[in-house]
């Protein structure tokens, strides 16, 4: 292949899916000159799977994306055709957002932000090759010949590496949605000594919305009023869909089980190891044989198709087998499939070959996200791309990276798993990845996360000041409830013993009825003539403040606690296997994960308390001037 210099940038974004995207847009936000390539335009934020966004721990993610600066909450806010909190029912620690968005809109939208972004180029091309000068990355190299000369590459590829879709006996390779895979760059990455492996995933088919029988089915609804995802979107929201809810049967599950020799999965085709907390269809009829039926969410792809989207029955089951067992489910008797489901295989990089800031620990200036880490999902890509793509930038102007803390972020939560932990299948973050979930509430994003976000640059002055504004608020009017007192009153009374609590005497505060569970913050207003009009959004954390504010304080305890252990930073070039009392397997672990800190070594799986205790005097003879194996 002829080959020609092209224009030089200072970071190169491969892959331009929920990583890419956000990857690009923070770089070239932060001042770098960047450019975005993608097998295809078309693709751009496409979302093979299903077309939603959130959920348990991931709609925590996109608030938290959405503080900091990035874009999928807006963008979500602007596409989206249904939306629903989920688990009203529990704590707020578990509240979770999640939109069915449209598809193409949700494309279009993205594609049209990547386009009006300064800074940032968007182009079609296979990057075929990275190349480097004295270990750095120094270029890349597209499939047509052209050399781009950079400074930093981040690899968001979700699963186009070598991808390679399975339907029964049936194996080609491609990317998702028919596009072509990219067969040449894992070659390119290995010869850079990247530790790569396969991983799989998949997706339901999609069937005609005129061949399913809706009466037979669940309706569910959106709700009323709607939640943002984006702390800046101030318009009302409106639903526009309603899903449903459909459910297999013994006969559907005897269907798979006749067929299940037919699976790639069962028939060692597929070498890739797939997500745990997503199986397909087949692997849930094996691995739950006790559970009469399995829910499955029927949603729309968008507005303006026809297309459903069956979620919980992806499969890789022959064409044949899959009509089949659609057929069985009530209301699907006459279902017609208009794109069959499929696995995919693909490759992965080891994330523990990973820095915290998500360089690559072998070739500085190589920066990874989304897939490619090892997760799955929109959001862990999206996050993950967002963080990527600050610390290339930082590190072409010759800042320190931005190293998010597990107490402040499920998205310090993730990238600290990836990088500590590693993952032996497809990642999906949960909120019960996180030891500080009640502090790490999605109503909260904005005051953990949109001072960093304004530091960094990608927060403007006006939208901090709003931000400012409603922290003000919300502490003034915890201090106003905390000093009001309320007096008895037979209507009060009548509330209180009606919500089976106990009725009160003497005046009392409104800070303390607000504390009882049976009692909200809005029940009271009848019995609050001073109340200030305030926005929802303020309303909500000042009842959360108070009500969990003892657990609260437990859980910031515990983070100062770890803080200590985080800020004892440990030194990129120690000899792990010469410090005295250190044992074997922790010595090993050590060195190759290379923890940032002694917080970080703590969370190594094989590296023990005592260890720690071992490292720990270490170090601080080490500060002192002591010998380094002493």
């Amino acid at each position: 292949m002829e080959t020609y210099e092209a224009q030089s940038y200072d970071i190169a974004v491969i892959g331009a899916g929920h990583a890419g995207v956000e990857a690009a847009l923070a770089a070239a936000r932060l001042g770098a000159r960047t450019v975005l390539f993608t097998i295809s335009l078309d693709g751009l934020a496409n979302m093979p799977c299903n077309p939603s966004i959130g959920g348990t721990a991931k709609g925590h993610l996109v608030r938290e994306i959405d503080a900091l600066g990035g874009q999928m909450g807006k963008a979500a806010d602007a596409t989206f055709i249904q939306s629903r909190m989920l688990n009203r029912g529990k704590g707020p620690a578990v509240h979770s957002l999640r939109v069915q968005a449209d598809r193409q809109r949700y494309h279009m939208y993205m594609k049209h932000v990547v386009e009006l972004q300064e800074n940032l180029d968007l182009k079609q091309a296979e990057i075929v090759e990275i190349r480097t000068r004295d270990g750095r990355v120094s270029a890349v190299v597209t499939h047509l010949g052209a050399i781009h000369p950079v400074k930093a590459a981040i690899l968001c590829t979700g699963t186009f590496l070598r991808g390679r879709i399975f339907v029964g006996d049936v194996s080609y390779e491609s990317g998702p949605d028919g596009l072509h895979a990219s067969t040449r760059l894992s070659a390119s990455l290995e010869a850079l000594g990247l530790p790569l492996r396969r991983f799989k995933t998949g997706t339901p088919a999609r069937v005609h919305r005129a061949s399913i029988d809706f009466s037979q089915l669940e309706p569910q609804p959106g709700d009323d009023p709607i939640t943002p995802f984006s702390f800046e979107t101030e318009t009302p929201l409106h639903n526009q869909a309603i899903c449903h809810i459909a459910y297999t049967n013994e006969q559907t599950h005897e269907v798979i089980r006749q067929n299940i020799h037919r699976s790639p999965l069962y028939g060692g085709k597929i070498e890739g190891i797939g997500p745990r907390y997503c199986p397909s269809i087949e692997d849930k009829v094996v691995r739950f044989a006790d559970k009469p039926r399995h829910q499955i969410f029927v949603e729309p792809m968008g507005l303006d198709t026809e297309e459903i989207y069956l979620q919980g029955m992806s499969s890789s089951l022959p064409e044949d087998v899959q009509i089949a067992f659609y057929r069985t489910i009530r209301g699907f008797s006459q279902v017609k499939v208009m794109r069959s489901a499929y696995a995919i295989e693909y490759d992965t990089v080891d994330p523990l070959a990973l820095k915290p800031s998500l360089e690559c620990k072998a070739v500085p200036g190589l920066y990874g996200a989304g897939q490619f880490n090892g997760t799955s999902g929109y959001e862990e890509a999206a996050a993950q791309g967002l963080m990527a793509g600050i610390n290339a930038a930082r590190a072409c102007q010759g800042k320190d990276p931005v190293v998010l803390a597990r107490s402040s972020s499920y998205i310090g939560t993730l990238i600290d798993d990836l990088v500590t932990k590693g993952c032996s299948d497809p990642y999906r973050m949960m909120t019960s990845r996180s030891e500080y979930r009640l502090l790490l509430r999605q109503d909260n994003a904005d005051a953990r996360l949109a001072p960093l976000g304004y530091e960094i640059g990608l927060i403007s002055q006006e939208r901090y000041q709003k931000f400012l504004h409603k922290q003000q608020l919300i502490q003034q009017e915890v201090a106003r409830v905390e000093r009001t007192v309320v007096p008895p009153s037979p209507a009060l009374n009548e509330l209180l013993v009606s919500r089976e609590t106990s009725a009160i005497a003497t005046g009392f505060r409104l800070g303390e009825l607000i504390r009882r569970p049976q009692i909200s913050y809005l029940d009271l207003a009848p019995f609050d003539p001073q109340r200030p009009d305030l926005p929802a959004a303020v309303t909500e954390e000042v009842e959360i403040l108070l009500k969990y504010e003892g657990y609260i304080k437990k859980q910031q305890l515990e983070v100062e606690q770890m803080q200590r252990l985080e800020s004892k930073l440990l030194p990129e070039d120690a000899d792990y296997a010469a410090i005295t009392g250190l044992r074997l397997e922790a010595a090993e672990k050590l060195g190759r994960v290379r923890p940032r800190s002694v917080g970080q070594a703590s969370r190594i799986s094989g590296v023990s308390p005592a260890d720690i205790s071992v490292l720990m005097i270490w170090l601080e003879r080490r500060e002192q001037g002591g010998q380094d194996h002493d």
